[in-house]
C-alpha cells in the first residue's frame, strides 16, 4: 500500500493543491498568514504552523479551524475540501477521531467557549476575518510543543481576565476560565522537561486564583477554597509569594461576608507576612484586616489596620493597577474605610467617607465603560446602609435600589443587599418604600450567579 493510499483522502488533496501551486510548506505557512492580514510575521510563528501543515498532510489532525481560509487559497469549496467537523459528523453518523484524543478535546472545548466569546488575545496573531476565528487559529499554532508561546499567551489570558471577571457575570467568566485552566494543565503535564515548566506553573496558579475569585462572586464557596489551595501550591512550586497572598485575601474576604470576623481578620493579618509592603495584595490584606477589626468590635485594631493600610498605599510604586480583580482603589481613604466606619457605630461618618469613594474611583465615566459594576453596587449598599443607620429612609433606599440596577449580580452584593433589606424592615417597619426595596432585592436574588445560599449566617456584614 503507498503512502498516498494510508492517509485520508483530505490529507493527500491538501499536499495535493499546495505542491500544485509550487509551494513549499512555510510558502503555504506565509500565504496563510497574507491571506488573514499578517504581512510580516515572526519566523517562529511561521515555523510553528509550517509544522501544522506537516501534520495536516499527514493525517494527524484535520485543519476544520483553517478550512476556509485553506480554501479560499486554493480557490475550492471548503465542503470538497475537508470532512465535516466534529459536531457535524456527529449529527451526520460520521466519525473522524482524533489520535491526540486529550489534547484535541481540551482544544475543541477553548474553541467553542472563545467563539461564544468572540475573545482577541493580544499576544498572538490575528487570523480570520470571524468573531472569534483569530483565537481558535492562534489556539492551532500553539498547539505543539512551544511552551514558552503558550506560556506567553497564557498570561496574555490571564491579564484578560483579571479585567473582565470584575464586569462579566461570573457565572460565565468561571465557565470560560476552567476551558483555560484544563488547556493549562494539559500544557503543563505535556511540558515536565521544558525550562518553561515554571511560568506554566505560575500560570495555571494565576488561572486557579481567578476562578477561586469567580467562584466566590457566585457563592460556591467549597470551590473557591478548593481552588485558593490549588493556587497557594502552585505560589509555592514557582516561588511566588504574591499568588498565595492574593489566595488568602479571598479566603479573608469570604470569611469575611460569612460572618467569620476574627477567621477573616486572621487570615489577612497572616497573608500580609506573605507578601511585601510595596505590593497591591498587602495594601489590600491591611484594608481587609481593618474592616474584619470593625466587625469584631476591636477598634484599636481597626485603626492600627487603617494606618498601616494607609502607609502601605504611600509605598506603592506609581502605575499600580486601578481597575481589575489585582487592582487598588487610589481614594483620599483605603479601601474599606466607609464599611468600617459603619460597623465601628459611625454611619454619618461612613456616609461622607462612601460619597468621597464614589465620587473618586465611580466617576460616571468609568461606570459607562463597564468598570467596577460590583464595587460600584457595593459601595451604593454601604452608602443605603450608612443612610438607614442614620434614619434617612428616601435616600437608603434610592441608594439600594442604583445598586441592585446592576448587571452583575454577585454573592458579595446580595450578602450586602440582604443586609439593608434587614436594617430598612427593622428601622422603617410598614414604609412603603422599604416594602418597594424588598420586592426589588426578591427579584434580584433569583437571578442566576446572584450566589444567596440559606446557610449564609445572620451576621451578614453590613
Amino acid at each position: 500500500m503507498s503512502e498516498s493510499e494510508k492517509r485520508p483522502e483530505w490529507a493527500v488533496r491538501l499536499e495535493y493543491e499546495r505542491t500544485r501551486h509550487g509551494w513549499g510548506k512555510w510558502d503555504m505557512s506565509r500565504q496563510l498568514f497574507a491571506a488573514s492580514g499578517i504581512m510580516s510575521p515572526e519566523t517562529k510563528r511561521v515555523k510553528a504552523l509550517a509544522r501544522q501543515i506537516s501534520r495536516w498532510e499527514a493525517g494527524q489532525v484535520c485543519p476544520w479551524s483553517w478550512g476556509d481560509a485553506i480554501a479560499d487559497l486554493f480557490g475550492i469549496d471548503p465542503d470538497e475540501l475537508l470532512p465535516p467537523p466534529p459536531e457535524k459528523a456527529a449529527r451526520t453518523g460520521a466519525r473522524h477521531d482524533d489520535p491526540d484524543d486529550d489534547w484535541g478535546q481540551v482544544s475543541e472545548l477553548l474553541r467553542r467557549v472563545f467563539m461564544k466569546r468572540g475573545i482577541a488575545v493580544t499576544a498572538l496573531p490575528a487570523l480570520g476575518q470571524g468573531q472569534g476565528r483569530r483565537v481558535v487559529q492562534a489556539l492551532d499554532i500553539l498547539g505543539g510543543d512551544h511552551h514558552g508561546a503558550i506560556a506567553d499567551g497564557l498570561g496574555q489570558l490571564i491579564d484578560h481576565y483579571a479585567l473582565t471577571i470584575c464586569a462579566l457575570p461570573p457565572t460565565e467568566v468561571y465557565d470560560e476560565l476552567l476551558a483555560v485552566r484544563a488547556y493549562a494543565k494539559q500544557v503543563h503535564e505535556r511540558a515536565a522537561t521544558s525550562a518553561r515548566t515554571a511560568d506554566l506553573s505560575l500560570a495555571s496558579g494565576w488561572l486557579s486564583h481567578l476562578l477561586a475569585v469567580a467562584a466566590c462572586d457566585m457563592g460556591e464557596h467549597a470551590a473557591a477554597r478548593l481552588w485558593c489551595s490549588d493556587a497557594e501550591r502552585r505560589s509555592e512550586e514557582a516561588r511566588h509569594p504574591d499568588l498565595a497572598a492574593w489566595s488568602v485575601l479571598t479566603r479573608a474576604m469570604i470569611a469575611f461576608y460569612q460572618g467569620h470576623a476574627h477567621l477573616s481578620a486572621a487570615l489577612a493579618a497572616c497573608g500580609q507576612q506573605t507578601a511585601p509592603v510595596g505590593t497591591v495584595v498587602h495594601a489590600k490584606l491591611a484594608s481587609q484586616e481593618m474592616r474584619a477589626a470593625a466587625m469584631v468590635g476591636d477598634d484599636d485594631r481597626m485603626t492600627r489596620a487603617r494606618r498601616h493600610a494607609a502607609t502601605a498605599i504611600s509605598a506603592l510604586p506609581y502605575g499600580v493597577p486601578e481597575t481589575g480583580v489585582f487592582s487598588i482603589a487610589l481614594a483620599e481613604d483605603p479601601p474599606y474605610t466607609a464599611t468600617s466606619l459603619l460597623l465601628a457605630g459611625r454611619p454619618q461618618e461612613a456616609v461622607t467617607a462612601t460619597r468621597r469613594v464614589i465620587g473618586t474611583v465611580y466617576r460616571p465615566e468609568a461606570r459607562q465603560r463597564g468598570e467596577h459594576p460590583s464595587g460600584y453596587a457595593r459601595s451604593l449598599l454601604i452608602l443605603g446602609l450608612a443612610h438607614a443607620q442614620v434614619r434617612q429612609l428616601d435616600q437608603a433606599v434610592a441608594a439600594g435600589h442604583d445598586a441592585l440596577g446592576g448587571s452583575r449580580p454577585a454573592w458579595p452584593t446580595m450578602v450586602l443587599a440582604k443586609r439593608l433589606d434587614r436594617v430598612l424592615a427593622e428601622n422603617f417597619a410598614g414604609a412603603r418604600q422599604a416594602a418597594d426595596y424588598r420586592a426589588r432585592y426578591l427579584e434580584a436574588s433569583t437571578l442566576p450567579g446572584a450566589g444567596l445560599q440559606p446557610a449564609a449566617t445572620d451576621e451578614d456584614p453590613g
